[in-house]
């Protein structure tokens, strides 16, 4: 009974094969192939001319790329059996139909796990074993159709009843509860995905507020999911109030920095008072903003090193921005020269030598000050602006002393060095202790 459907269905085929129309059957079958390849190839070619080709955004081309073929030979498949299907048996497009909406359904799923959870297109060991494993039971659905046992499948899980609490519920209802949850869920981290891909691509809007409306459409989105998930399970809503009540207890004594940290993310994001890519400084910490999440802000120190900042001290504490209205920053260098010096000669030269130098501004150009009358010499002060604070200062400074050195040594210019005049208050004969 159970292999009724593969045994009746092998045994149409059988029969088909032995008449001349069985060749229709095999030239609609072709004919759909070869249309969905070459359609599959048009559309691919637009969507890589449409999109960007790296990151996340070219696994995504990529992998819906490999949807389009099994998706249009299910259409063409169709199709064809409906026309042909007119004037004689289709039984060999009816067994193809499955199997190739199985390849579909197994790429789609591909498709829509890449793009929600690859980063920067890699494929974790996790995403590759998940996908293994939505391929093997996707094939063992294929083979339970064909040989009718899904009816006895279903029976059978129906029948396993576990104990909750003071109800009983069978297996079959926890399987479609469990399936139900995370197609929602999925779907709904992919609906946030698509979205932030696209908000990333306006030119015109602001990075923060693309950030604050990726974030609020994905918790919208994931709030969604849960909701419409618990009403296909059968749960009633109601219970939330409950749940919601002993959160905003949570919250209130347990919770406080985490919920601090979550509001003082949205208000960074939407005052605008920091961005990704701003250098900035807090506390001890100083660095280029790298990520701004909900929670935390994470820091790129010229070093390297990352500092994970909770976004409650950029909100309570001082933060010095260079890049918020203007990522000039101002730099100097200072050195003493001899007081036989030639002052008007000098200066031109260092400000000269300065301005050569690579990424230092020459709007506003460079200058060179006389600060002080010191006992050593003439202190002398070079002052300079630059516009990238995000690639380091270190550098630039120790490019603009090595040309200022060269105008130093060129021009035979002296750095004195520190002079002290001791004078003892007596001869030293006087203090010396007497021997005896």
């Amino acid at each position: 009974m159970n292999t009724q459907i593969l045994t009746t269905l092998i045994a149409d085929l059988a029969d088909d094969f032995r008449e001349p129309q069985f060749l229709w059957q095999v030239g609609t079958v072709a004919i759909c192939f070869l249309l969905a390849w070459q359609l599959s190839r048009v559309l691919r070619r637009m969507f890589s001319q449409g999109e960007p080709t790296h990151g996340v955004m070219h696994i995504g081309v990529e992998s819906f790329s490999r949807v389009l073929s099994p998706a249009l030979n299910m259409v063409f498949l169709g199709v064809g059996e409906a026309i042909l299907g007119r004037w004689q048996h289709t039984h060999l497009l009816t067994l193809l139909f499955p199997i190739i909406g199985s390849l579909a359904i197994i790429r789609f799923g591909f498709y829509i796990v890449r793009k929600t959870f690859s980063r920067q297109g890699r494929i974790g060991t996790f995403l590759a074993v998940f996908e293994k494993l939505f391929a093997i039971l996707v094939w063992i659905g294929v083979v339970l159709h064909f040989t009718g046992l899904w009816p006895d499948v279903l029976a059978a899980l129906d029948d396993i009843v576990l104990p909750v609490g003071k109800n009983k519920i069978s297996l079959l209802n926890i399987f479609q509860a469990t399936i139900s949850v995370v197609l929602t869920i999925v779907i709904a981290l992919w609906a946030s995905a698509a979205l932030e891909a696209r908000l990333m691509l306006l030119p015109s809007m602001h990075s923060s507020l693309k950030v604050v409306l990726s974030r609020v459409g994905r918790a919208l989105l994931i709030l969604i999911a849960v909701l419409v998930s618990l009403t296909i399970v059968g749960i009633d809503l109601t219970v939330l109030s409950v749940f919601g009540g002993a959160l905003g207890v949570g919250l209130g004594f347990g919770l406080q920095k985490i919920a601090s940290n979550y509001v003082s993310g949205f208000i960074i994001l939407l005052d605008r008072s920091m961005s990704i890519g701003d250098m900035i400084t807090v506390d001890k910490f100083n660095g280029r903003v790298t990520q701004i999440n909900t929670r935390y802000t994470v820091l790129q120190g010229f070093d390297g090193a990352e500092s994970v900042i909770p976004n409650e001290m950029l909100v309570s504490n001082p933060v010095q921005n260079f890049s918020l209205t203007n990522r000039s920053v101002a730099m100097t260098t200072d050195l003493v020269v001899s007081y036989q010096t030639d002052l008007e000669k000098i200066m031109p030269l260092l400000v000269e030598a300065t301005a050569k130098v690579d990424r230092v501004a020459q709007e506003p150009a460079p200058a060179a000050y006389l600060m002080k009358f010191g006992s050593d010499g003439l202190e002398l002060r070079v002052g300079f602006w630059i516009v990238d604070p995000e690639n380091g200062r270190t550098g630039v400074l120790s490019n603009v002393n090595r040309a200022l050195w060269t105008v130093i040594q060129e021009q035979d210019i002296n750095l004195p060095y520190p002079q002290r005049v001791v004078t003892l208050a007596s001869p030293v004969g006087d203090i010396a202790p007497s021997v005896r």
